[in-house]
């Protein structure tokens, strides 16, 4: 059974999420899976960065938390920019701050989303990167 939240294909998209809290990486594999991506799934900083400095792999999103054990999701997204400067990255995490915000965004995120994400926008967000000629902030 496929769940349907809007007509974005995910079909042949590596999606990578870096979360250590299993019911948020339950929910979002659940969600990207049933609309057809395929899913790298870290539970922390350090595995995610040693996939990184391992893989030649064509990544096509990068979703993180910010609180990660052993390497915050901000230190992750500097190291991720250092080899792949032009994939997009999405932070969803419930810990907000003006300034951890602002470091997440020049540390290289292309969003800063809060917890809880519904479906709907995570959708949003993710056709924003994947399927620029289509997105709403295109008509804007």
């Amino acid at each position: 059974m496929s769940l349907i939240f809007n007509n974005l294909d995910l079909q042949h998209k590596t999606i990578v999420i870096v979360e250590d809290d299993l019911p948020s990486l339950k929910y979002y594999k659940t969600i990207l899976e049933s609309a057809g991506a395929d899913l790298r799934v870290f539970e922390n900083g350090k595995d995610f960065i040693n996939y990184i400095n391992s893989t030649d792999d064509v990544i096509d999103v990068v979703i993180v938390d910010y609180l990660i054990p052993f390497i915050n999701g901000i230190d992750c997204v500097r190291i991720l920019k250092r080899k792949f400067r032009t994939v997009p990255v999405i932070m969803i995490t419930a810990f907000f701050s003006e300034q951890t915000r602002n470091e997440a965004l020049i540390a290289g995120c292309n969003e800063y989303v809060l917890k809880p994400v519904f479906p709907e926008k995570l959708f949003c967000v993710l056709e924003k990167f994947l399927n620029p000629q289509h997105s709403f902030y295109n008509y804007r």
